[in-house]
């Protein structure tokens, strides 16, 4: 672990910059748990993303808030929010925008106009991204690559900092279209809510049913985001870390050198190396977000799930045998060992 923690004497403007961060991370915490009881985890890794200029893809079946989720975010970090309802008949046009032909009165003149669709906003939510045929899926791969939107002939950028949070129903398969590994790979995260425990089921019961839900207030502003952001990008990381990182990602791959027996009976197919670099700048944000200036491979650990499992191709012997993403990664865990040095 000493090689983790090499940053013992942090700038004054470090040590600034992770208090004014917790600070802020206190306060949303806070403040969302007043509508958002529970999910402590994954209103955490949601954050975990934002900071690391991320996308989450958010897995749970009706009714564990995942739109309150993002709803509440929203409203607390102060950013433009639109939401879309992907349907079987959303168009691509319909979430970029399409030219309208305006004619000016006085002149008789015709001239196209771009009227921007809901793409154009910093906090995009795909509600059941998954029901939409693959095109208009594909319509989101390039502005969740390159914060760019290309309609016909011109590219736009769009308002930094911009953040996707899509929604799928792990149950409800009929009439949905799934999302193809080159869209699953744009996501930093998949994030699984679970059935709350009984006692915090409890408290959401009490908070939702009496009276009315509370006016979330804003705690952070759109400038502050991007700094922060820029904070997160700067953390200094190890090159035992990195090593680390790398080798749990190398350690879904089949057929390779270092491949174990159990992953090439099982994977079809690994993570690429989007999910190491995830993988570190998942775990600076961590890092940052919980006062440390330095990243250690317990922070590698506590993301390898969210960042794994959708990069994670099973075969039938897998599936018939019940094992699951989150096993084989729990497996990769205990094998790979962390770097000498």
């Amino acid at each position: 672990m000493a090689e983790d923690i090499k940053q013992t004497n942090t700038p004054i403007d470090e040590a600034k910059a992770l208090a004014d961060i917790k600070n802020v991370y206190k306060n949303i915490m806070s403040e969302i748990s007043k509508v958002f009881i529970g999910q402590t985890k994954v209103v955490e890794e949601v954050l975990y993303a934002l900071f690391a200029r991320g996308h989450v893809l958010l897995i749970g079946v009706p009714g564990l808030g995942k739109t309150l989720l993002v709803n509440s975010l929203a409203k607390l970090l102060d950013l433009d929010f639109k939401r879309v309802q992907f349907t079987p008949d959303l168009m691509p046009s319909d979430i970029i925008g399409t030219d309208i032909i305006e004619e000016n009165i006085k002149t008789g003149e015709r001239n196209f106009r771009f009227v921007k669709g809901p793409l154009f906003t910093q906090v995009l939510l795909a509600d059941e991204i998954n029901r939409t045929p693959p095109k208009t899926q594909a319509a989101l791969l390039q502005v969740m690559q390159e914060r760019k939107i290309t309609s016909g002939t011109t590219t736009y950028d769009v308002e930094e900092p911009f953040f996707v949070l899509a929604t799928q129903n792990p149950i409800e398969q009929e009439g949905t279209y799934p999302l193809p590994e080159a869209q699953l790979d744009r996501f930093m995260f998949n994030v699984r809510l679970e059935y709350p425990p009984v006692e915090e089921e409890i408290m959401m019961v009490k908070a939702t049913t009496c009276g009315t839900m509370e006016d979330l207030k804003p705690v952070i502003t759109s400038e502050r985001i991007k700094e922060l952001q820029e904070i997160v990008r700067k953390v200094p990381v190890s090159d035992r870390v990195i090593k680390y990182a790398v080798a749990i990602a190398e350690a879904t791959r089949p057929n390779q050198p270092k491949s174990t027996k159990f992953v090439n009976d099982y994977i079809t197919w690994g993570a690429g190396p989007r999910a190491s670099q995830y993988l570190i700048l998942g775990a600076k944000a961590r890092a940052v977000l919980q006062g440390r200036y330095y990243v250690a491979c317990e922070d590698i650990r506590a993301l390898a799930s969210s960042v794994l499992r959708h990069r994670i191709m099973l075969n039938f012997s897998a599936e018939a045998e019940g094992i699951t993403p989150d096993s084989v990664i729990e497996q990769i865990i205990k094998t790979v060992l962390e770097p000498a040095s």
